[in-house]
């Protein structure tokens, strides 16, 4: 169906989702993914797997009742990548590659794209960078948009996953990412003007897209404006205004449905109701609903997100209905929706069999969250009459939640309501480096790793068998004091100056934690896509946090016993731990922060007293958390960098402690970076080629940073002199003095070999420039 521009058209749906997750319940995408990567599996296997997903993830859509369902949301890797192919946007250096789906995958993770043993004649195809998307842990690849760059439509895949759904009888509605988010969140490369500079070019490929979906039977196309929640534009509420005007105004296209989430679009709401769309999404999780009366969506299709898509927390479905009740009058048609996509959580409670009863009542996952839309969609079309064993479960089970003891830990409330501004204060960095380097004796430009080495087969199978039963803690203790022995041989061998123990233990870097610590709850398939194949089971942290033992003390100590060189003790931070894990939401940030901070806290001290002369404390998600609005902004890093220097402050002037940050723009947190006030601070810069040592210089920082010289999340390994010209360009901003030598993050994703090879070539070069 087309839509002639003059008239209005209602809602054909009541209930839908924003868009869904597409790795599968169990890993499926990953698995074939990372099998065509290695070479142990061909394209027809991968498309298999793929148009699998999609169709399950349609008929379980259907089944719950949802009655518009998304297509082209399923990616191999990422939809901003998938953004950047359809408008014909890869960069030049990926051209070589003939197969589209390789050069796909060269564009994402560098090297050939498909095989990640063979790198003849790939080495020299740099990935495109990586960085989170918004404030959520998921990572999108980075257009590069240069002067060079000609848009050139390509709707193949697009308008694929539309005739699937069309051959299993559904209208689907396609998504694509609107042109102002792609452009905004593109990077201008090789002296190219700002990339929303070329937005007239491609709203006209978007206007195409639009006639090619009409006559391709689509009735609806949504298209993703998340950038309209932010103040990251000068003028968006105009510029919005102005692209769906011009969209509007495509003679034969389908209803237009502009999707905001993450937050509230505020004026920029009104401006598109100025405009002929149809429809607009919004966010009223994380965005007002003042917003929405007040925008004169009168003659609009509003598509409530009153369904919170990106925690697992159960809805309050009486809170919910009311807030959509309140919209009556206000909008012209109503449907209801999960607030963004469920990407951004697991597949489904079927299955967890640790949750008490107790806890499994106040959860809701995808397949959960999409119950309660339907739920709401048919309380608010006909009254809550008929959906009342719903809402009343739900009432009945948030009820219990208020009067959890485990969410009331008398312990750690008291010991928060005791907090001083002597508790979070280290003396001046100046005499602390005066004393460290006394004690650790380490030459200009030290060499070290972020944290973990490669989670080998043998890791995986000895923690599935202590899992299943199969071995004991005595056997698994042995199997990975094995590996940390292995892997202090090997950097004692390649000529590291500080050491790592290589985490073998670890399942991941919040949840190893978290299993550890009073307050959380550790999925068993609780998992959600960080970025490609890369998969993550975010704890749920539900009530008051407190550490009843050591986590780390007995690992650290025997790797120290490996060597007389410095072993860094290793750490997650407090808001990486909130920002990786789905957080309770009956409290502040803040105070759950500060919870945990003391958790880490007293890890610390315990790491000094049996030894450790360097512990890292990683904060990764330092700009994860950063609110979307400036306004907003000033609060939170005051909360975060407390908290950070709360966990950090306990020990001695002697102990130096390192902090890492990798995968986001630097720029807008680089004054909290500082404040945190670590000794050393490694962080990501590889793929975007140093850039955040200018910010750091701009303000004065005086601390040791590590700026990462290779790129780990690519499989390609760094030639010496590569590393070496990386240096050279740090050194070009940071004296040799305060100049550490690291890779970009940790080592776990990777192989053996590649490790060794690269961290080789690092040390030749570092050797090389000293």
């Amino acid at each position: 169906m087309s839509v002639d521009t003059t008239t209005q058209t209602t809602a054909p749906f009541i209930a839908t989702v924003p868009g869904t997750a597409r790795i599968g319940a169990n890993r499926e995408l990953k698995r074939a993914v990372e099998a065509y990567w290695a070479g142990r599996s061909d394209r027809a296997a991968l498309e298999a797997v793929a148009a699998d997903l999609r169709a399950t993830s349609r008929r379980a859509l259907t089944h719950s009742g949802i009655d518009s369902v998304p297509v082209n949301t399923f990616s191999y890797y990422d939809q901003v990548l998938d953004t950047a192919v359809m408008l014909g946007a890869l960069p030049p250096r990926v051209e070589a590659i003939s197969d589209p789906l390789d050069r796909y995958f060269a564009a994402a993770r560098g090297g050939g794209g498909h095989s990640d043993t063979d790198h003849s004649n790939t080495d020299s195809v740099a990935p495109l960078e990586m960085t989170k998307w918004f404030d959520t842990n998921y990572h999108y690849i980075v257009p590069e948009i240069g002067p060079d760059t000609s848009f050139v439509l390509d709707a193949t895949k697009v308008l694929a996953e539309l005739a699937e759904a069309a051959a299993d009888g559904l209208h689907g509605r396609p998504v694509v990412i609107g042109p102002i988010t792609f452009l905004a969140l593109s990077k201008a490369v090789d002296g190219a003007d700002a990339p929303l500079a070329r937005l007239d070019e491609v709203v006209a490929l978007y206007a195409d897209l639009l006639g090619r979906l009409a006559q391709a039977g689509a009735q609806w196309v949504q298209i993703d404006e998340p950038i309209l929640v932010t103040d990251a534009v000068e003028n968006l509420p105009a510029l919005a205004e102005s692209v769906y005007s011009t969209l509007s105004e495509v003679a034969t296209r389908p209803s237009i449905l502009v999707q905001t989430y993450f937050g509230d679009a505020r004026e920029s709401l009104a401006a598109l109701a100025r405009t002929g769309v149809e429809g607009v999404g919004v966010d009223l999780v994380a965005g007002g609903v003042e917003s929405v009366k007040s925008a004169g969506l009168g003659d609009k299709v509003v598509v409530a997100g009153v369904v919170d898509g990106r925690n697992v927390w159960r809805t309050d479905l009486d809170a919910a209905l009311a807030t959509l009740e309140s919209l009556r009058g206000s909008v012209g048609s109503l449907a209801v929706s999960t607030s963004c996509s469920t990407l951004h959580v697991p597949y489904t409670l079927a299955g967890e069999d640790g949750l008490d009863d107790a806890l499994r009542g106040w959860l809701a996952f995808a397949s959960e969250k999409h119950d309660e839309v339907v739920a709401l969609a048919r309380a608010y079309a006909n009254g809550r009459a008929g959906q009342a064993e719903a809402f009343d479960s739900a009432a009945t089970a948030l009820a219990s939640r208020a009067d959890d003891l485990r969410l009331h830990v008398d312990s750690i409330r008291t010991r928060l309501a005791g907090l001083s501004s002597a508790d979070w204060t280290r003396p001046d960095s100046a005499a602390r480096r005066t004393v460290q380097d006394a004690a650790l004796n380490l030459p200009a430009l030290a060499t070290t790793t972020i944290g973990s080495y490669p989670q080998t087969t043998d890791i995986r199978k000895a923690r599935q068998a202590l899992r299943t039963g199969a071995i004991d803690d005595a056997e698994y203790t042995r199997r990975m004091r094995a590996e940390i022995a292995d892997v202090i041989a090997l950097q004692e061998k390649i000529g590291l100056d500080v050491l790592v123990h290589g985490e073998p233990e670890r399942n991941d870097m919040v949840q190893y934690f978290a299993e550890q610590l009073d307050g959380f709850f550790a999925t068993s398939n609780g998992w959600v896509q960080s970025y490609g194949s890369r998969c993550v089971r975010p704890p749920i942290l539900f009530g008051d946090v407190v550490r009843p033992t050591p986590m780390t003390v007995d690992w650290i100590a025997y790797a120290q016993s490996l060597t007389a060189k410095p072993v860094k003790g290793m750490l997650t931070g407090p808001v990486t731990i909130l920002a990786w894990s789905f957080v309770r939401d009956d409290q502040l940030l803040a105070e759950t922060a500060n919870q945990v901070a003391f958790a880490i806290r007293d890890e610390t001290v315990d790491l000094e007293r049996s030894g450790a002369a360097i512990i890292q404390v990683d904060e990764p998600a330092l700009r994860e958390l950063l609110p979307l609005r400036a306004a907003d902004r000033a609060a939170y890093l005051a909360w975060a960098v407390t908290a950070f220097r709360l966990s950090t402050a306990g020990v001695a002037d002697a102990t130096q402690i390192h902090t890492h940050l990798c995968y986001s723009e630097f720029g807008e947190v680089i004054g909290a970076i500082a404040d945190l006030d670590a000794d050393v601070t490694s962080i990501e810069a590889a793929r975007s080629h140093m850039e955040v040592l200018a910010d750091l210089n701009g303000i004065g920082f005086a601390n040791q940073v590590g700026p990462g010289v290779y790129d780990i999340h690519s499989p390609r390994v760094p030639a010496a002199d590569e590393v070496t010209a990386s240096l050279r360009e740090a050194l070009s901003a940071v004296p040799a003095d305060r100049l550490w030598v690291n890779p970009d993050c940790g080592l776990k994703t990777r192989t053996t070999d590649e490790v060794a090879e690269a961290l080789t070539n690092m040390v030749t070069a570092a050797h090389a420039v000293r």
